[in-house]
C-alpha cells in the first residue's frame, strides 16, 4: 500500500506565476500543476492531500500566526499522514522551519519544508525535483525531525540559513552537515538524526518583542538606548567573531544594566557563517558576558529568534530561559 503524505502550501516562488508586477501566488495554481506532473502517479510515489492556504503568501508576509496554523494543521492531521512536506517561501523559510521544531516536540514523523527559485510555472524550474524528492523523504525514511530539502540535500531546519538570493542552492547548514545527501542514491546520514519521541505535543507562541541588531564598525552605542524598554524582553546580537563588540566607554554598561532592570534577556551570536559564540574568550566580549548575557553558541540567527520566542512563551522564569538558550533542546546548538 502507497504511504500517504500531507502537502501543506502556505505559498512562496514555487507555486507563483509571473503578472504585470512580477512573480505572485496564485490560488488554485499548484493544484493544476500537481496533476501535470505525471510521476506523481508513479506507484513508487506517495499518495498525497494538498492543503492550500488562503490567502498564499510571499514568505516575506509570514507571521507567527502563519508558524501557529501550519502547527495545529499538523496536529490534527498527524496520525492520518506518515509525514509532511511544507512548500514555503525561501526567504523566512529558515525562520518557519526553526520555529516548528521548537513547536513540535515529541515528533515520530518528518516535516520537509522546500520550495523553489524559479516558479513550477516556468518551463526550466527547480521546484519539480525538491517536490518530489522531499515527497520521497518524508514517505520512506525515518526521519522525526523538521527539515529543509533543497538541491538535492536535507537539512536540520534549525541548523539552516539561506545564502543565495539567486542560485538553485538556496540554503546551507554552516555548523551541521547535512541529514541525507541525493544523488544517485539517497544517503542519509543516520548519526546526525535524532531520535523518535513518544507523542507530539504542540507548544504554541505568545506575542512578545523580540530585536536583531548587528554590530559594525563605527556604530554609535547609544541607538541601544532607544529600544530598551521593559516591552522589550529579548535580543540577539549578531557580534563580530567569536562574540566580540567594542566598547564605547560606559555606553555599553549602561545599556547592560538597563537590559537587566528590564528583565531582557541579551543573546549573543557571531555573524560568522562558522563557528561559535564564546563569550569571554577575548577581553572585548568579558563585558558581556559578566553582565549576564547568554551565549548563542554555533545558533543561526533565525533559530536563536525562535527559540527565544519559544522559551518566553513558556512563561519561565528569566533565569530559566537563560539556561534553556544555552542548552541543546532540538538539535539548534552545540555548546
Amino acid at each position: 500500500m502507497r504511504k500517504k503524505i500531507c502537502i501543506i502550501h502556505t505559498g512562496g516562488t514555487i507555486g507563483m506565476t509571473m503578472s504585470e508586477n512580477g512573480y505572485t501566488p496564485q490560488k488554485g495554481f499548484m493544484e493544476t500543476a500537481l496533476s501535470k506532473i505525471h510521476d506523481l502517479n508513479s506507484k513508487e510515489m506517495p499518495e498525497y492531500d494538498l492543503i492550500e492556504y488562503d490567502p498564499l503568501l510571499d514568505s516575506t508576509n509570514i507571521t507567527v500566526k502563519v508558524w501557529m496554523k501550519i502547527a495545529r494543521d499538523i496536529e490534527e492531521r498527524y496520525d492520518m499522514y506518515h509525514g509532511f512536506v511544507i512548500l514555503h517561501g525561501t526567504d523566512t523559510m529558515a525562520y518557519t522551519a526553526s520555529a516548528l521544531s521548537f513547536m513540535l516536540d515529541g515528533l515520530s514523523k518528518p516535516i520537509i519544508f522546500t520550495g523553489a527559485q524559479i516558479p513550477l510555472s516556468e518551463i526550466r524550474n527547480d521546484g519539480r525535483d525538491n517536490l518530489i524528492t522531499a515527497l520521497i523523504l518524508a514517505a520512506n525514511y525515518d526521519i522525526p525531525e523538521v527539515c529543509i530539502f533543497f538541491e538535492n540535500k536535507l537539512f536540520r531546519g534549525n541548523r539552516t540559513t539561506k545564502v543565495s538570493a539567486d542560485e538553485l542552492f538556496a540554503f546551507d547548514s554552516p555548523n551541521y552537515s547535512p541529514l541525507a545527501e541525493v544523488g544517485v542514491n539517497i544517503n542519509l546520514n543516520e548519526k546526525l538524526i535524532r531520535k523518535p519521541g513518544n507523542s507530539l505535543k504542540v507548544c504554541t507562541f505568545e506575542k512578545h518583542q523580540i530585536a536583531v541588531l548587528k554590530i559594525f564598525p563605527g556604530i554609535e552605542l547609544e541607538v541601544f538606548n532607544n529600544i530598551m524598554t521593559p516591552n522589550l524582553k529579548g535580543i540577539v546580537i549578531e557580534t563580530f567573531g567569536a562574540g566580540n563588540i567594542p566598547k564605547i566607554g560606559g555606553v555599553l554598561d549602561g545599556i547592560l544594566k538597563k537590559a537587566m532592570e528590564n528583565k531582557t534577556v541579551i543573546v549573543v551570536c557571531t555573524e560568522c557563517l562558522r563557528g561559535s559564540a564564546t563569550m569571554g574568550q577575548y577581553e572585548s566580549s568579558n563585558g558581556l558576558s559578566k553582565a549576564g548575557t547568554v551565549s548563542g553558541y554555533d545558533m543561526t540567527i533565525e533559530a536563536a529568534v525562535t527559540k527565544l520566542d519559544y522559551l518566553l512563551s513558556l512563561n519561565c522564569d528569566l533565569n530559566t530561559v537563560k539556561e534553556l538558550m544555552g542548552k541543546n533542546l532540538r538539535g539548534e546548538l552545540e555548546n
